[in-house]
């Protein structure tokens, strides 16, 4: 867990970046820390409460939010991103070429 630990101090730096009304992917933070996006999806899902990374932001290589365990996560995650003005489509989509936030290099 030690070595985990700084990777996902990097991970959640980097998504503070992301202004409002902007998301990102899964993917995208992956490449910029370098790791996969499946570790920067378990970073998210460890966030401890009461932090303030904009976790709401990240979401997946389809332009969709990716379903969550805690049952709910998901349609919060769509309140935030909506109060935020991020746009979904009829499908639960979200136009990434519009709203998605890319880091410089």
């Amino acid at each position: 867990m030690t070595t985990e630990k700084p990777l996902f101090h990097s991970i959640y730096s980097l998504v503070c970046q992301v202004p409002p009304g902007h998301v990102t992917t899964y993917g995208e933070v992956a490449r910029h820390v370098g790791t996969t996006a499946r570790t920067v999806g378990f970073a998210m899902a460890a966030l401890p409460v009461g932090h303030d990374v904009p976790w709401q932001r990240v979401i997946n290589s389809r332009g969709t939010i990716s379903p969550r365990r805690d049952g709910d996560g998901s349609q919060i995650q769509r309140t935030l991103l909506d109060a935020e003005g991020v746009r979904f489509d009829a499908g639960g989509k979200i136009e990434l070429k519009r709203f998605g936030w890319r880091f410089e290099p």
